[in-house]
């Protein structure tokens, strides 16, 4: 049984939600999300509440029970508050700023990095080695946030280039005489 999918997912005041088929629509103060479930997975929305259940005992619809659970209750937040990521620039030249739609990243490269920001994701740099996204899908969100660290991992001697926000960096030891 899926402790998660047990529960049913409350919609908040100011979120409405409909449920046409196996697609379940959110549509709140920030924006309207879509998300289709799996046809292993019955979704039904009824007392305010959008509740999941597995058509049979299969393991691939108890499998993707949960999952469809999250995916909606991550809608609901979505819609009604967004998700944020913040990434930490560490290193000595190593900066972050915004160049009209595109955000212009300094990593220690022979160039500069243009990365243009999708449409639905805002990128604010408070500080020159603070960036924040923000969106109201987490997958694309956390996708974005990925695709900026990817251009310089933080390196474990030092700890050099871009890591969220409260990561823990293995630090390694240097070379002894």
């Amino acid at each position: 049984m899926s402790r998660v999918g047990k529960k049913p997912v409350p919609v908040p005041s100011g979120v409405t939600a409909t449920v046409t088929g196996q697609t379940v629509t959110m549509k709140g103060s920030k924006g309207e999300l879509k998300f289709v479930v799996p046809p292993q997975v019955i979704v039904d929305f009824k007392d305010g509440a959008v509740s999941v259940q597995p058509k049979d005992q299969s393991k691939q619809a108890r499998s993707l029970w949960g999952t469809s659970r999250a995916q909606v209750a991550n809608l609901v937040e979505g819609v009604s508050k967004g998700f944020e990521k913040k990434l930490e620039i560490t290193g000595v030249g190593y900066r972050a700023a915004m160049a009209g739609k595109a955000l212009k990243l300094s990593l220690g490269y022979s160039h500069d990095i243009e990365y243009e920001i999708p449409a639905g994701i805002t990128i604010v740099t408070p500080k020159p080695t603070e960036i924040v996204i923000s969106g109201i899908d987490r997958q694309r969100v956390g996708q974005v946030a990925a695709e900026i660290r990817e251009y310089r991992g933080p390196e474990p001697y030092k700890g050099k280039g871009v890591k969220y926000a409260g990561e823990f960096i293995f630090r390694k030891e240097g070379k002894k005489k």
